[in-house]
């Protein structure tokens, strides 16, 4: 077994709840490119136990770096600029873990996404979430949960959105909606993956596999 540089199943069971569901949607031996990477677990897993070529790239230059010390193939760069760069085709799967909200053309790097894959898969926090819409109906003000913890003043998420508002964009692009669940933040799914009423309720976080219509 080839040498990590850390223990990759440890990493794994350490791993935020939406990379461990992004890695079962993976199959084994894919071309994988992780567009907002962090510190690379997620590319580490699946390097290590799937035997997949993944890649990434982080704006923040301190975690790419980190990930770079780490052994992985990892670049600097950002979602809306440097994905055009990429050929078609390039990746059998394009990753976007808890990024859409941040960026600042969501559209734009969806189409890119499905441009340069042949499948992306979308995690992001649900603003439709009921503790949300509580806060804003009770407070009058921006919520504040475990999930949406920043102040608006300071908070990277210029793009936040519902879980029917994807549905909509995707409908809308003609993108192909091949799974989605919705969970909160201990993993609890059912019975959300059936209803999309339900999950844009109580689903504190969503997870799509797409494909090009």
């Amino acid at each position: 077994m080839p040498d990590t540089p850390f223990p990759i199943r440890y990493v794994a069971k350490n791993m935020r709840l939406d990379l461990r569901l992004i890695a079962g949607m993976v199959t084994p031996g894919a071309t994988v490119l992780d567009i907002g990477c962090g510190d690379g677990a997620l590319l580490a897993h699946l390097t290590a136990e799937k035997g997949a070529d993944a890649r990434g790239i982080e704006i923040d230059m301190a975690e790419a770096t980190r990930a770079v010390a780490a052994g992985l193939a990892v670049i600097h760069g950002d979602a809306d600029h440097d994905l055009a760069s990429y050929p078609d085709g390039a990746f059998d799967y394009v990753v976007l873990s808890r990024t859409l909200q941040a960026v600042e053309r969501p559209r734009e790097v969806l189409r890119q996404m499905l441009r340069i894959g042949r499948r992306a898969i979308v995690s992001f926090p649900n603003f439709g979430h009921w503790l949300v819409r509580w806060q804003l109906l009770s407070t009058g003000k921006m919520p504040m949960t475990e999930t949406w913890h920043r102040g608006w003043y300071e908070t990277p998420n210029i793009h936040p959105c519902t879980i029917r508002d994807f549905f909509d964009l995707c409908a809308m692009d003609g993108v192909v909606v091949e799974q989605w669940l919705a969970v909160d933040e201990m993993g609890l799914k059912a019975p959300w993956r059936r209803s999309a009423w339900l999950a844009n309720l109580f689903g504190e976080q969503a997870l799509f596999l797409l494909r090009r219509g």
